[in-house]
């Protein structure tokens, strides 16, 4: 926004110099602020909840993994190896976190090198 013009001879009070000012900062913040806000709005709507749902989804597989096998009759995954179940679990969850983050990645790299760069 512009400053409105004043003419040359004329003075501006302080408190008008800083009503602007004060007008000026809470429009701009607005601006910048809750109008993008606003406008990804279904974005959030739906990138939130699905973002959890997943989490819980990998939680569950997680435990899943751990659970099948801790539960199956494996002789040699009892004493002291039953830390196993464990560390599989993990390493199948770090497996699909790599997975995702390169498919994601991959996804950006597409959309990016359809962009015509101008010098």
């Amino acid at each position: 926004m512009a400053l409105p013009s004043t003419k040359p001879g004329k003075q501006r009070s302080t408190g008008d110099v800083v009503n602007e000012l004060w007008t000026l900062t809470r429009d701009y913040a607005k601006q910048e602020t809750v109008d993008p806000l606003k406008s990804i709005g279904k974005f959030l709507a739906y990138g939130i909840p699905g973002s959890l749902l997943i989490g819980l989804g990998g939680f569950f597989l997680g435990l899943g993994i751990m659970r099948l096998l801790q539960e199956e009759p494996v002789p040699h995954l009892t004493g002291s190896w039953d830390w196993v179940p464990y560390l599989v679990s993990l390493l199948v969850l770090v497996l699909a976190v790599v997975v995702l983050v390169v498919a994601i990645k991959r996804t950006n790299r597409t959309k990016r090198s359809d962009v015509v760069k101008t010098p």
